[in-house]
């Protein structure tokens, strides 16, 4: 990930220098916070390419002698199905129809669009004490009975 926190780090730069000299150029202080605040995008996903990095140490990729074996096996964890994007997107919709019709549905749509996130954020929360659990197998029967 060395690689990739240098390639966010010279964006951060770029838009570094170029709200620099936009804001000593114009007068105009949105364009000015609008570079600035992409420049700490950029350097923040630096920052944690760098953090990750420091943490796990090379990988394959990051090696010039690297086979492609090396970066064989499980990507990661993608889940089958939710249904916490939709009750996200039902929150959301409630909650901007509050802002025009009233602060009841408001609140209901914040409601709605907590339970959500809560829902979508805690679904596979203990799925690693699950894998790393010993399984409870019952241990076949030998009889010579099929």
């Amino acid at each position: 990930m060395r690689t990739e926190a240098r390639l966010f780090a010279g964006v951060a730069v770029f838009f570094a220098v170029t709200a620099a000299g936009y804001g000593w150029r114009s007068a105009e202080p949105a364009g000015t916070a609008a570079l600035a605040v992409a420049c700490l995008m950029a350097a923040l996903v630096a920052f944690f390419l760098y953090v990750q990095h420091r943490r796990r140490g090379a990988r394959a990729q990051d090696r010039p002698d690297a086979e492609v074996v090396e970066t064989a096996g499980p990507i990661a964890f993608f889940p089958p199905h939710s249904p916490w994007p939709i009750t996200i997107a039902f929150g959301a919709v409630l909650l901007a129809l509050g802002v025009v019709f009233g602060l009841w549905l408001a609140l209901i749509g914040l409601g709605v669009l907590a339970a959500g996130v809560f829902g979508m954020v805690l679904q596979y929360a203990d799925r690693e004490a699950q894998s790393s659990a010993p399984s409870r197998r019952v241990p076949e029967s030998r009889s010579g009975t099929p």
